[in-house]
């Protein structure tokens, strides 16, 4: 193995090791529950919908989409796009310790009809745009039974007060990013010995690779 990857993959073990399992803030964050009464594929939402439970359709319109293709998680996904760009948000958001550092993750892909190509993902915190994500359908290989789901991560630092969270297309058309799966954690940083023991690691690799050059 590449020995910078083996560094990294050394890395990032040691430091997913310090970090305890937290509760996800986000609830139905993968759009399992809810009030679904469209067709055997989509359900299409418009402005001020709560169809999904914990979340509320913002602008536009967005598809609630059920086995239409693969989900990331369990059976039901979202095109953000329904009969153009749409947004949605999780309904009562969820509270921040300041100082306190909060992960949000998501699974990203895009809707393949239409000849594919590129779709764009925003996200939000607090209503201020704080990321543009850009999923390509065609250089992905993304077909319904397979959507090659991606996983985004995004970090920020709480300031004590209630957090909402919308993610929005960038896409005017009716095939849009597709998102599933949305989980929002908690952060510890590592404790100094865990730290030491990385960089030990590290620099054992290091010991490693200058003996073998």
């Amino acid at each position: 193995m590449n020995m910078t990857l083996l560094k990294t993959s050394i890395a990032a073990a040691l430091f997913a090791a310090a970090l305890p399992a937290h509760a996800n803030l986000i609830a139905n964050g993968s759009f399992e529950d809810g009030s679904y009464n469209g067709n055997a594929n989509f359900m299409t939402l418009g402005a001020g919908s709560t169809s999904i439970a914990g979340w509320t359709v913002g602008s536009g319109s967005i598809d609630w989409i059920f086995n239409y293709w693969q989900a990331s998680d369990g059976h039901f996904s979202l095109d953000l796009s329904g009969n153009g760009a749409g947004s949605i948000a999780a309904s009562t958001g969820f509270n921040t310790v300041a100082g306190q550092t909060y992960l949000v993750q998501f699974d990203m892909s895009g809707n393949p009809d239409n000849g594919g190509g590129p779709r764009m993902l925003t996200l939000a915190l607090n209503n201020a745009p704080v990321n543009r994500y850009v999923y390509d359908t065609i250089a992905n290989g993304t077909t319904r039974g397979d959507m090659n789901w991606v996983t985004h991560t995004f970090s920020f630092v709480g300031d004590g007060n209630l957090t909402t969270l919308t993610f929005g297309s960038g896409n005017t058309s009716a095939w849009g990013p597709a998102l599933d799966n949305v989980i929002v954690t908690t952060v510890n940083v590592p404790e100094p010995a865990t730290l030491g023991l990385l960089g030990l690691g590290l620099l054992g690799l290091g010991a490693v690779r200058r003996r073998r050059g």
